[in-house]
């Protein structure tokens, strides 16, 4: 994701059940336009403002009205093309946009929850 993302912040979070990279061109989480949550069995790419993107294939999951998100299946499922498709339109639809230096983005550990389930084994 890293070398997707033009440069803005990584955060890093590790909730109660998944570690999650949340990437935005601020500090302001609110900001955000991705992630990658990363659960012991899976792993989702999540689109933060993913209900306004097309979906002519219908490949979103979710139903809410902000959103969407794409289980991954393997670190290469973030090459196919409509999955870059995906990203690179939630980069573009940042507002304010991502540093026009671009560059790796730099990583800020937000939180840590204090009430965090067991990670189960696979």
């Amino acid at each position: 994701m890293r070398q997707r993302v033009p440069g803005g912040v990584e955060f890093v979070y590790d909730n109660y059940n998944a570690l999650v990279f949340g990437y935005g061109p601020t500090e302001r989480p609110s900001e955000a336009v991705l992630s990658l949550a990363m659960m012991p069995q899976w792993v989702t790419l999540c689109l933060l403002k993913g209900a306004k993107l097309p979906d002519p294939k219908n490949m979103l999951r979710g139903s809410g009205n902000v959103v969407r998100n794409i289980r991954l299946t393997s670190p290469a499922h973030l090459d196919d093309p409509d999955v870059e498709n995906f990203i690179q339109q939630s980069i573009a639809a940042a507002s304010p946009a991502f540093p026009r230096e671009g560059g790796e983005p730099r990583t800020v550990i937000k939180s840590i929850s204090a009430k965090q389930r067991p990670r189960r084994p696979r």
